[in-house]
């Protein structure tokens, strides 16, 4: 089924960036309104005025930096740590008795904001840097570390630090996840492309091969050739056909790349139009009165399987043998039946064809079955004949 990609990329980071907004706006109107009701206790109220307003203008000016972490760059996180250690620096200037009564910094909680842009953007280890800085700037002061600050201090550092390591997991799990997906979508491509090249190359060199020994000569070393042609392409397809491109680590982090499999054409499509040409003096077709109507890539899919089954018929079940399709249409799944009256398969002959390289049944029948959400049961009895039930959920296939 013809399908093209497209990707979809989902960060579980960006939450984060928009709290961060959040936090650092709220806290500095908490700071500003904190200075506000007491701006009359302080010796030097000018300092704290000073220093909310350059807060105040900075925070608002680079709300665009932490909305995500492209804009989030060093100079920034360093620029807005600095401001942060400025202002719990100045706060003894604008009053003194602040390491007395051991009352908030000139930022207050403002602060946390810069430590946890470190956190989001640089992990668990630019966290702990920066938790640090503000730990010793506390220190200072305050002029000897009081039971308050060491409580401030710690929570800060152990929360900071806590969010910067879920950042490093979360990103390590979508990595996996985006390569997981990836190798998912390349493995559906190769099993596609395994399929086509069964119901038509392999099919045509084994034909070859065939007649070629059948009719001897010169024909007969073509026919070997063929053979192995054949043998070599079975090979390549079951070992390896295609491999899954690289993702780089800029593409993957923060991302999760979603493979999202589409139908080149949308609209229904009758599935008796499409079956009604197996029909021959060998080939009996019974179909519902009504059209049974599928997605026209899902209808072309369980089309190509019924054929890859009578296909099965005309080279192991032998010449005279015939096949009769069924197709029900119920309101919740479409069935089509393929059976014939050959001598059926000997037991372990499946499993034995699967080792070998010969992937008919697995992957022209139920790989394409699996694709659409479907199953392919096949029962055969030796002397009686195979029959394959194919069944297309009407819901998964439309999806």
């Amino acid at each position: 089924m013809a399908r093209r990609e497209r990707v979809v990329r989902m960060s579980v980071e960006q939450p984060l960036w928009r709290a961060l907004t959040a936090y650092r706006v709220l806290t500095m109107v908490y700071a500003d309104l904190l200075f506000a009701f007491k701006s009359g206790d302080f010796e030097r109220p000018w300092v704290g005025v000073g220093f909310l307003a350059v807060l105040s203008v900075w925070t608002l000016a680079t709300l665009p930096k932490v909305s995500g972490a492209a804009r989030c760059t060093k100079r920034f996180l360093v620029a807005d740590l600095t401001i942060a250690l400025t202002g719990i620096l100045l706060t003894p200037l604008a009053d003194a008795q602040a390491q007395l009564q051991d009352g908030p910094t000139l930022p207050t909680i403002w602060t946390a904001g810069a430590v946890l842009a470190y956190a989001i953007k640089g992990g668990w280890r630019w966290a702990a840097a920066a938790s640090s800085l503000v730990a010793a700037a506390n220190i200072v002061e305050r002029g000897e570390p009081s039971r308050d600050t060491l409580h401030n201090v710690l929570l800060v550092w152990v929360a900071s630090i806590a969010i910067g390591y879920v950042v490093e997991v979360a990103r390590a799990s979508e990595r996996t996840l985006a390569r997981a997906l990836e190798i998912e979508a390349a493995t559906r491509e190769r099993e596609r492309l395994a399929r086509d090249i069964h119901d038509s190359v392999l099919q045509v060199l084994a034909m070859v091969q065939r007649r070629g020994t059948a009719l001897g000569g010169e024909a007969a070393e073509l026919g070997r050739m063929a053979g192995e042609q054949e043998v070599a392409l079975r090979s390549l397809v079951a070992g390896g056909l295609s491999r899954p491109s690289h993702v780089s680590e800029d593409e993957s982090q923060g991302a999760v790349v979603r493979m999202v499999d589409e139908p080149e054409e949308d609209g229904q499509h009758d599935l008796r139009t499409l079956l009604t040409p197996h029909a021959g003096s060998r080939v009996t077709f019974a179909e519902p009165g009504a059209p049974v109507l599928l997605p026209r890539p899902a209808a072309a899919e369980l089309a190509a399987a019924v054929g890859a089954a009578l296909d099965n018929v005309r080279r192991h079940a032998g010449p005279d043998a015939r096949a009769w399709i069924l197709v029900e249409d119920w309101p919740d799944e479409v069935v089509v039946t393929v059976r014939d009256d050959g001598p059926g398969i000997p037991e372990g002959r499946l499993a034995q064809a699967e080792s070998e390289g010969r992937l008919g049944v697995a992957q022209s029948i139920r790989g394409r079955l699996r694709d659409l959400g479907g199953t392919a049961d096949l029962v055969s009895v030796p002397g009686q004949g195979t029959e394959v039930e194919l069944k297309v959920p009407r819901g998964k296939a439309e999806r």
